[in-house]
């Protein structure tokens, strides 16, 4: 039988394109792999709320690359002053939504700490992601800035029954940054939503949506002037 004629040259360049396409694949695959809750490291929330460039996991959701973070503005650092020490409960819905506003520009991580259902109790498979959470804001990178904890629940329940719960989780969250890690309670800014602002609004009552976001509203530089 005579053997098809094939052209090297021709051969060697869809060889080429068939590597660099399974290369594509792999890389595309290593960025959507998902991670348990648990699996987050301190280097991650550090590189996360210093601007990260790219997203890592599922489970981490995070802000622009750090060079397209805009400063804090004097309107910013006047509005994240008047509620910096304020207690969670008495943030009014106008402050609650101008924070989630600012949030937007600034770096940021959304963790899946998950709690126990209908409890401010941080369940036990997420406490080492709180740990990481608590070395990478007093790492060298972090330290002294000022921090938003915001808590959230799933759709379950009474607006204003989740609402509570999701002040509470925020503050449970701060006690223990503050306890085990020594963070001044003054850097951590609490805040509730409730179920207004679910993580996945098709799955209203899935677990993840029984998160914390850390927004890293200040730097330490901006925070020391």
């Amino acid at each position: 039988m005579t053997a098809p004629n094939t052209n090297p040259s021709k051969a060697a360049g869809l060889t080429g394109l068939l590597v660099a396409a399974m290369l594509t694949a792999a890389a595309t695959l290593s960025v959507t792999t998902a991670f348990a809750a648990e699996d987050v490291t301190e280097d991650q929330i550090v590189r996360a709320l210093a601007g990260p460039k790219k997203p890592l996991t599922r489970g981490l959701s995070m802000s622009p690359p750090a060079e397209a973070v805009p400063a804090v503005t004097p309107a910013q650092d006047k509005f994240l002053q008047s509620i910096r020490g304020r207690a969670t409960r008495s943030l009014s819905t106008a402050e609650r939504e101008e924070i989630a506003a600012v949030a937007q520009t600034k770096p940021n991580i959304d963790l899946e700490i998950t709690f126990d259902y209908n409890s401010a109790n941080i369940s036990q498979k997420s406490m080492a992601s709180v740990q990481a959470l608590g070395r990478a804001l007093t790492s060298p990178e972090l330290k002294g800035s000022t921090f938003v904890v915001a808590g959230h629940t799933d759709a379950a329940g009474a607006d204003a029954y989740n609402q509570d719960l999701s002040e509470r989780r925020a503050d449970a969250i701060k006690r223990y940054l503050v306890d085990k890690f020594g963070i001044a309670g003054s850097d951590l800014v609490t805040v509730g939503y409730g179920k207004s602002k679910l993580k996945d609004p098709a799955q209203p009552l899935a677990e993840v949506n029984r998160r914390v976001q850390v927004v890293n509203m200040q730097s330490k530089t901006a925070a020391a002037k």
